[in-house]
C-alpha cells in the first residue's frame, strides 16, 4: 500500500470539494483549481477529508496512487495558501523591473527581455535584483520560475545569472594561469 497514497486529504474550512466521477474541483479563497483523476483511482470524501483509493495492486494503479493524493493535496494548500518561489538575480549591470504585470529583464543581452505572466500568476519585485513567481497552481508556478531561470542560467565560473533564492551555485576554477 502506497504511504502517500493512504494519507487523508484534510479539508480546512472555507474550503468546497466537489468530486463528480474523475473530476476534482477544488474552490478556495484564493480561487479555484481543477484536475481529472487517473481512470482506475477514485476519490471519496466524508465530512472534511478526502480519501484516495485505488482498485486492485496492479502497477499502474500502485503509481497513481501517491501521485493523485499528491496532487489533491497541493490543489488544497494552493488555494488556501498559494505557493511562491523567490528568484534572485547576480551579475553586473543585470536587474529587473516590472511594467505593469510584466517583468523587464536586462541581462547582459543588447535587448531588455519581457515576461508576461500566465493566467493565475503574479510577479512581485523586491528590488532590481529580487523578485518572485505567485499563484495557486503549485506546477504552474514552478514552470514559470524554471522558464525565467533559463533565460539566464548561473554561470558555474563567475556565478552571474538568474537563480533560486538559496540555491548554491558549484563553482569552477578556471584557467590556471602561469
Amino acid at each position: 500500500m502506497s504511504r502517500i497514497g493512504r494519507l487523508p486529504v484534510s479539508v480546512p474550512s472555507g474550503v468546497d470539494v466537489a468530486v463528480d466521477g474523475q473530476t476534482v474541483k477544488v474552490k478556495g479563497p484564493k480561487g479555484e483549481l481543477s484536475h481529472v483523476v487517473a481512470e482506475p483511482i477514485t476519490v471519496e470524501t466524508s465530512d472534511g477529508v478526502l480519501e484516495v483509493k485505488r482498485p486492485d495492486d496492479a502497477r499502474t494503479s500502485r503509481s497513481l496512487h501517491g501521485l493523485t493524493r499528491s496532487l489533491i493535496n497541493n490543489m488544497v494548500l494552493g488555494v488556501t495558501d498559494g505557493y511562491e518561489k523567490k528568484l534572485e538575480i547576480h551579475g553586473t549591470g543585470y536587474r529587473v523591473l516590472a511594467k505593469g504585470s510584466n517583468l523587464e529583464f536586462a541581462l547582459g543581452y543588447s535587448h531588455s527581455i519581457t515576461v508576461e505572466p500566465p493566467a493565475g500568476i503574479t510577479f512581485v519585485v523586491e528590488n532590481q535584483t529580487r523578485f518572485s513567481v505567485q499563484g495557486i497552481d503549485k506546477q504552474l508556478v514552478g514552470e514559470v520560475a524554471a522558464n525565467i531561470r533559463k533565460l539566464r542560467k548561473p554561470d558555474p565560473y563567475k556565478g552571474k545569472g538568474v537563480r533560486y533564492a538559496g540555491e548554491q551555485i558549484r563553482r569552477k576554477v578556471g584557467k590556471a594561469g602561469k
